[in-house]
């Protein structure tokens, strides 16, 4: 069994289609006030707040809840060297996806792996240093004229994702070619959840 930290119905969705047992609790913390130079950087400090954040929630449940290994994850698209989380809104989705059409992106996916039984109470910090790791997609949009993008962010998608795009969705059809983890631009690489799973022994 795992504790999920997101919110992400995409990530739920990929755990339940690999079978893999899990709950959700969400981290509620500030993702604004974390900063970092680089993306692969960012959505890592990402993971790890947010794992932590949760796994501190579960210190000192009784029985099976106080022992789930925790995985937080966070997603963010780099384009020419910008750093795309979810659209504002409509218009600004819009004009992401002018830029983008027809070029590559790169999808960062921050993991950190974190037992809440190996955090020290009285601190409410991790003891031994959890598993953290970024994994990069590369990405190639399609070539999209003005009405087709109009149409797709009036689906709403858009405004939802990280990148402003749901290669699950209706934005499989902009999607040209993936270099990569194919999960990791849905939101968790499963390659790498199944190998540090199989390392704790869960």
């Amino acid at each position: 069994m795992l504790l999920l930290a997101s919110a992400s119905p995409a990530r739920r969705r990929l755990l339940e289609q690999a079978a893999i047992p899990h709950r959700v609790r969400v981290s509620g913390i500030d993702e604004e006030a974390i900063q970092a130079a680089e993306p692969a950087q960012l959505v890592q400090l990402l993971a790890r707040a947010k794992a932590e954040a949760v796994a501190a929630l579960e210190v000192g449940l009784a029985g099976e809840a106080g022992r789930l290994p925790v995985l937080g994850c966070d997603s963010v698209l780099e384009f020419e060297g910008e750093v795309f989380g979810k659209p504002r809104d409509a218009a600004d989705a819009e004009a992401r996806w002018s830029r983008m059409a027809g070029h590559w992106g790169e999808l960062h996916t921050g993991h950190c792996l974190l037992r809440p039984d190996l955090l020290r109470p009285e601190l409410l910090r991790p003891g031994p240093a959890p598993l953290l790791a970024t994994v990069t997609t590369r990405v190639l949009f399609a070539p999209l004229g003005a009405d087709e993008i109009s149409a797709y962010v009036a689906t709403g998608e858009p405004l939802n994702c990280a990148g402003g795009f749901a290669l699950e969705g209706r934005g499989g059809l902009h999607v040209e070619r993936i270099e990569g983890c194919f999960s990791n631009v849905i939101g968790l690489s499963l390659p790498l959840l199944r190998r540090w799973l199989l390392a704790e022994g869960s």
